[in-house]
């Protein structure tokens, strides 16, 4: 199976379905604002591993579409908020000017509530269709995993960390929270989604741990090998940011085997899950290859 087109094809989905539910209303200038981050060339990581992790527990990936969306409209609120001047204060995003930029302050403040709170409406709607409880779950999962059980405290603890040296402890808990939240969401809500039992989803957390630590880990070692222009953002942001980071604390060699261990780990237990998974384990390993 030519996995690189079935991953078009989900993109593809996706995409078409945040253009409906993104369908600009008054006042305009708002939903341009919204759009424009949304569509700004993510490579919609998150959503493909909800809809893949629901299929590969047997369920339908459509059921999983809302949901997927949402995650997304989550995770580019916090990009745009993670990039104003009160944040890392970073210029580009994705070879383009953050939002802040392209628009003003004010304006990407409210864009990124506007898309925090309107995966609730989009996730919430889907729980009001489908008599199911398992939606319910999936929405407290995500609301969790994204909030001050997960991505926000993440975010919380890596501001008030810098220009302090931190301990291991706490760069592993910024980690697994701010970067990892959503990867555990995206894991556990497709598996919740497709019906999987208690034990097969807290199997998923532990894949969306060993993923989530591993993309981080592999963000760190590019901000320091790679270039903004391959990246699309700029480099050392950190440093100018006087943060301290998985390279900084442990090194480069050692940052490279750590993610390596964990990105192998985690394609192994995807690997146990059967032949449904097998397009999530090409997906997976994909990303652990990857150059930005």
């Amino acid at each position: 199976m030519d996995y690189k087109n079935k991953l078009n094809e989900r993109i593809e989905l996706i995409n078409k379905a945040l253009e409906k539910y993104l369908v600009p209303h008054y006042p305009e200038r708002l939903y341009e604002a919204m759009n424009y981050s949304v569509f700004a060339g993510g490579k919609r990581m998150r959503p493909v591993l909800l809809i893949s992790a629901c299929e590969a527990v047997g369920g339908n990936i459509e059921d999983a579409i809302p949901f997927a969306c949402a995650l997304e409209m989550i995770h580019t609120y916090s990009l745009i908020h993670d990039d104003l001047p009160a944040m890392d204060n970073d210029d580009f995003r994705r070879g383009k000017p953050t939002c802040h930029k392209a628009f003003d302050e004010a304006l990407a403040i409210l864009a990124g509530d506007g898309l925090l709170t309107y995966a609730f409406e989009v996730m919430l709607e889907a729980v009001c269709k489908n008599n199911d409880s398992k939606y319910a779950k999936a929405t407290k999962l995500i609301a969790n995993y994204s909030g001050s059980q997960g991505m926000l405290v993440g975010q919380v603890v890596d501001v008030q960390s810098e220009g302090h040296k931190i301990d291991n402890k706490t760069l592993m808990f910024i980690h697994d929270n701010k970067t990892g939240g959503l990867i555990k969401a995206a894991f556990m809500a497709g598996a919740l989604i497709g019906g999987a039992d208690n034990y097969t989803v807290s199997d998923f957390e532990k894949i969306g741990y060993n993923m989530g630590m591993a993309f981080q880990i592999k963000d760190d070692i590019l901000d320091v090998t790679s270039t903004s222009e391959i990246l699309g953002k700029p480099i050392l942001s950190d440093i100018k940011n006087n943060k301290q980071t998985y390279v900084s604390l442990y090194g480069l060699d050692n940052a490279q085997q750590d993610y390596e261990t964990l990105s192998t780990g985690a394609v192994k237990m995807i690997d146990n899950i059967g032949n449904k998974a097998n397009f999530l384990s090409w997906y997976a390993s994909s990303l652990i290859n990857r150059e930005k």
